[in-house]
């Protein structure tokens, strides 16, 4: 195993790093915290260890950076015994460098059981900064809280945002020009539909479909049914099917629960409020509560799901160009995700999409692709002003697809803006 490290480490020294888009997250280069990059998987936690490493090599010696993949099948099977090697290997390589700080990212690291133990104490022993990624939601959640307890700063890695999208595809961003904004509606409208997983964009509908399928089946197989030793793999995909063709829906799982057991499944209904959340561990799914002022009250009520990618409602839905506010509402509720986990939908007498937390500033915001019919407009205003008044608020918005404009009632201001506006700007 000693070799195969050698290797691994020499390999990486030796590579020169290009190609990367830079992603708007701040990730620090000298923290004496572990750095944890979580997520689903190919969403860019690896470009992004790529971005830091090319960073730090403006001012560090090559030779003082080590990167392991530990998916990389040379390392099967690797014990957590064996990771002791790791360090072992390097000093043999360069044993100049043990009074040196050393930098180490470890990429998928979760593939090793316990290794949260071996991180610890390296962190607490060597002159050391650790990076690590995983693509699961219980390494964030149970694995790093617990065994690196006050040891961490953890960042949630998502998609391409629109705006690491449109720089993906070289697209300037200037609202005030009009073939800026030309080229920035045109790229929405793909961006809705296909998502932002990198190595999807610039790809044909067949082929995006294809790649977005084998990324699920990835995390189906790879996050879930072994990890959780998932026996009823058929229901699994069918409530797969279920969620993704029905985002931005209120999923109640007595409905589900009924619904699956008449079509002939075997389960419980704890079967489903399990696969669901898994399917949330590893970061495919979201589910948004109503806002109540007691966790009882938010429990009793139904959700609504969210997906991580646009695209993946697309490997099941067809007529996806009919549905378009769900689509929406989607790309809404990831912008606002990517800035906070305190997201809920409000219902009084109206509904509203969302209200959410960031940085102690709350928002509302209500989706409708279309407020031409007046009635429509009605309903959303409406809305609004009920959840602003009972939340205390000033200001809200109505995110539409062409629509900018200012709604005065009385003290209260509802801002109507279109989506790319919403995206670029909030």
């Amino acid at each position: 195993m000693k070799d195969v490290f050698k290797r691994l480490i020499t390999d990486f020294i030796e590579k020169n790093i290009t190609g990367i888009i830079s992603r708007d997250y701040q990730i620090p280069l000298n923290s004496k915290k572990i750095i944890s990059l979580i997520g689903v998987r190919r969403s860019g936690k690896s470009s992004i260890l790529f971005d830091i490493v090319h960073n730090l090599r403006k001012t560090t010696p090559r030779e003082n950076i080590i990167y392991i993949n530990f998916e990389d099948d040379r390392l099967y099977p690797l014990e957590l015994k064996s990771l002791d090697l790791l360090l072992e290997s390097y000093f043999e390589l360069y044993p100049n460098k043990k009074n040196e700080k050393i930098y180490l990212f470890l990429d998928e690291v979760q593939v090793v059981e316990n290794w949260e133990a071996y991180v610890r104490r390296i962190y607490d022993n060597e002159n050391i900064s650790i990076y690590i990624t995983g693509s699961s939601a219980k390494l964030l959640s149970s694995e790093i809280a617990t065994s690196l307890r006050g040891r961490t700063i953890s960042y949630e890695i998502f998609p391409f945002s629109f705006k690491e999208y449109l720089r993906y595809k070289q697209i300037d961003i200037n609202i005030h020009s009009s073939k800026s904004l030309s080229f920035i509606k045109n790229a929405l409208e793909t961006y809705l539909i296909d998502g932002g997983f990198a190595e999807t964009i610039n790809e044909d509908n067949t082929i995006s479909r294809k790649i977005l399928s084998d990324y699920l089946e990835l995390i189906v197989y790879k996050d879930i049914v072994d990890r959780y030793n998932i026996t009823n793999r058929s229901l699994l995909k069918t409530l797969n099917k279920y969620c993704f063709t029905n985002i931005a829906t209120l999923i109640s799982f007595n409905k589900l629960y009924n619904e699956f057991k008449s079509q002939g499944f075997k389960l419980s209904k704890d079967t489903i409020f399990n696969y669901v959340s898994h399917l949330e561990d590893a970061y495919t799914l979201f589910s948004v509560p109503i806002y109540r002022n007691s966790i009882k009250e938010e429990q009793r009520n139904p959700k609504k799901i969210y997906a991580i990618d646009n695209g993946f409602k697309k490997i099941y839905d067809y007529a996806i160009g009919e549905d378009k506010s769900k689509l929406y509402e989607n790309i809404v509720f990831l912008h606002l995700r990517n800035q906070t986990k305190e997201i809920y939908y409000f219902k009084e007498k109206q509904e509203v999409d969302f209200y959410a937390k960031i940085e102690g500033k709350e928002f509302l915001v209500n989706v409708s692709v279309k407020i031409e019919n007046e009635k429509t407009k009605q309903r959303e205003t409406k809305g609004l002003l009920e959840a602003m008044n009972y939340f205390d608020l000033n200001e809200s918005y109505l995110i539409t697809q062409d629509e900018d404009e200012t709604i005065q009632i009385e003290d209260k201001k509802i801002f109507v803006l279109p989506l790319y506006k919403f995206l670029l700007e909030v």
